[in-house]
């Protein structure tokens, strides 16, 4: 079977899906709403996988592949799209892939529906924030929007630091420079550190992998810049402990005083099946203020939950099970993906009286 990798990339595309998966003795599969759908096609073997995905790769990156066994890069063609790939080894050494795509006209904050707080979250001149959620909630796209309400609004240079490079932004009011972990530098981390020579007003850090990265990411925000990150966290308070827990001993201590000064906001984002068709994003936010800075400088996480709970119109915070009842309402979404998706099922059980 002569397989051509722009047709399989179509499907994506023409079916409004999100991903495309080659996997041996299977068909080709792509992912529409979040569930996986095979192509009306033969099940494919390894061989076929190599030769169609080979023909992406530059001999530079079939030799990361060999060596690494795995890697990561964008790809656009015009009159497709733009898509993010993996290459990946599975057993008895058949090659495998993974094809998301890219929008390459950026959504704006209103056409995602996001709450209007993140409006005032893109004017800030400083601050971390951060923006979490398991793979495939759509991370990317939030981010990408932020930073588009930015360039419609401000004169900002942005820099952008991600593996690979994804969204690929038009320069309009702002100014981007774009690197790609790999070929435009050799870390996250190295990265992130010459960026604070390259005169940044906002810096976007596609992945806060290790305990350099986030040291000097907390520090960037610190120092008068707006800092966007990615954690693969379920929940505002889980973030703050993972960062946390990223150090050890008398570093815990520091780094908490400084987070307690330079975090400005949590946005926890997951995407639930949309009754109809589609997805809904659910945004459990928090914003630092005054009460919750104290309560990370003095060791008290736990108590962050209950402290978002209050004064929401005030203060533009929302729990995940405030933003699920919210749809529930609305009926975009059921009840049973609200609690199978709910980091806190029982008390949205008790909120939704079943």
């Amino acid at each position: 079977m002569s397989l051509n990798i722009k047709a399989l990339l179509k499907n994506i595309v023409a079916y409004k899906a999100s991903d495309l998966h080659l996997v041996s003795r299977s068909e080709p599969q792509i992912r529409i709403d979040g569930g996986l759908v095979p192509l009306d096609m033969q099940k494919l073997n390894g061989q076929e996988i190599e030769e169609v995905c080979y023909t992406l790769l530059s001999d530079k990156q079939k030799k990361e592949l060999e060596e690494n066994k795995e890697i990561d890069f964008a790809i656009e063609f015009p009159d497709i799209g733009r898509f993010r790939a993996n290459y990946y080894y599975t057993m008895n050494g058949e090659l495998a892939a993974a094809f998301r795509i890219i929008p390459i006209n950026i959504p704006s904050l209103e056409e995602l529906n996001c709450p209007s707080i993140f409006k005032d979250i893109t004017k800030r001149e400083k601050g971390l924030v951060l923006v979490t959620g398991p793979t495939g909630s759509g991370k990317s796209t939030t981010l990408a929007a932020m930073l588009n309400e930015i360039n419609k609004t401000e004169r900002r240079h942005i820099i952008t630091i991600e593996d690979p490079v994804e969204f690929v932004h038009e320069n309009n009011k702002s100014l981007f420079s774009h690197r790609n972990v790999g070929t435009d530098t050799k870390s996250f981390a190295n990265a992130l550190k010459y960026s604070l020579r390259e005169d940044p007003d906002v810096i976007l850090v596609g992945e806060m992998r290790d305990r350099e990265t986030i040291s000097t990411a907390i520090t960037a925000a610190e120092t008068g810049h707006l800092v966007f990150g990615t954690l693969h966290t379920n929940s505002a308070v889980q973030t703050v402990n993972r960062i946390v827990d990223s150090f050890e001993g008398p570093e815990q201590v520091q780094v908490r005083n400084m987070l307690a000064t330079s975090l400005y906001s949590v946005i926890s984002q997951s995407l639930l099946p949309k009754k109809g068709g589609g997805r809904v994003a659910i945004h459990e936010i928090l914003i630092n203020n005054s009460a919750i800075s104290n309560l990370i400088r003095e060791n008290k996480l736990h108590q962050i939950y209950s402290q978002m709970q209050l004064n929401q119109s005030k203060t533009g915070m929302s729990t995940q099970t405030q933003a699920m009842v919210k749809f529930l309402k609305s009926s975009d979404i059921t009840k049973d993906d609200a609690i199978r998706f709910s980091t806190q099922p029982q008390e949205l059980i008790n909120n939704i009286g079943i």
